[in-house]
């Protein structure tokens, strides 16, 4: 199941890019290309992960470039609808809250 589908959709002020499928070293270059060509300047980029069900390493690597590459530019990144695992991997990695806003209640009860 290394099938990644995005869909792109760009606003005044924003741009939204809907993700579903494994986001891992096999998938991310498909993932990487859909940014490159958005001219993302002073804009808020949309990560919606909400059809995420697993993020590797690789996953996470592209969030933090994507991050830093907005902050750069004076945008901002926003990742919102992570599942269980990637948001655990998050958390694992101490990255959590440089990538989702800070609102209540959305962050998800992690178990073993």
């Amino acid at each position: 199941m290394n099938d990644l589908t995005v869909i792109t959709q760009q606003y005044a002020e924003s741009t939204v890019i809907t993700v579903a499928g494994a986001v891992d070293l096999k998938t991310c270059p498909a993932l990487v290309r859909a940014t490159l060509v958005i001219p993302l300047g002073g804009k808020t980029l949309q990560l919606d992960l909400s059809r995420v069900s697993f993020m590797d390493s690789s996953g996470l690597n592209l969030l933090l470039q994507l991050r830093r590459r907005l902050l750069a530019e004076g945008g901002r990144l926003v990742v919102t609808g992570l599942q269980k695992q990637p948001a655990r991997l998050l958390h694992l990695t101490e990255t959590y809250e440089l990538l989702i806003p800070d609102t209540a209640g959305d962050s998800p009860v992690l178990t073993d």
